[in-house]
């Protein structure tokens, strides 16, 4: 047990890791050390809760400092609207429950939490929003370094490939979503003109 408890704790260190960073290293460690799925779900649920439980106080210091200058008043409408926008892309409509989950699984929890909470959810729902697409991408990861790992065989160099993966992706969606965007624009412009 105490071995086990050790090995828990490692892995939940690793996961504590801001940016999703130590997802890839605390899935091998946690397959490393016999640890499984589950129990290696439960520990990156209980690092999600740890930073709820630190992050919420700042994010409420933030909230009340914009409410109460003109300057910030102005940046938090502004960033209301600019959530709005994003959220539109998830779902057509406001930000609702599945754009929430989205926001925090494209990005991290705590920019799914600040938008909860700029539309107006509180602290219970706002987080299991953001841990609910915290999870989500917790599992496309873990899957991911898995699934490598049983091909490569070799724990550092699939850390490295799924953390330049985490890193390129998302690089690459935008830049074809842009093209996509153009080309639909380039179409429109091509149909009007005569």
């Amino acid at each position: 047990m105490i071995q086990s408890t050790s090995a828990m704790f490692g892995v939940l260190k690793l996961f504590i890791i801001p940016v999703g960073g130590g997802i890839p290293a605390g899935v091998m460690l946690a397959q490393a050390k016999g640890l499984t799925w589950p129990i290696t779900a439960g520990i990156y649920l209980i690092s999600d809760l740890v930073l709820a439980i630190a992050f919420e106080p700042v994010l409420r210091f933030i909230s009340t400092l914009f409410g109460k200058t003109t300057f910030f008043a102005r940046f938090r409408t502004a960033f209301k609207m600019a959530m709005a926008r994003s959220a539109a892309h998830f779902s057509g409509t406001g930000a609702g429950p599945f754009a929430l989950v989205m926001i925090a699984f494209g990005v991290d929890p705590m920019t799914g939490r600040a938008t909860a909470l700029a539309a107006g959810h509180g602290f219970i729902a706002g987080w299991a929003f953001a841990i609910a697409g915290d999870m989500l991408y917790f599992a496309v990861i873990a899957i991911t370094t898995l699934r490598l790992n049983a091909y490569i065989r070799n724990p550092n160099t699939t850390m490295l490939i799924v953390l330049a993966a985490m890193l390129v992706v998302p690089v690459l969606i935008r830049f074809f979503k842009r093209v996509k965007e153009s080309c639909k624009q380039s179409k429109a412009a091509s149909v009007i003109s005569p």
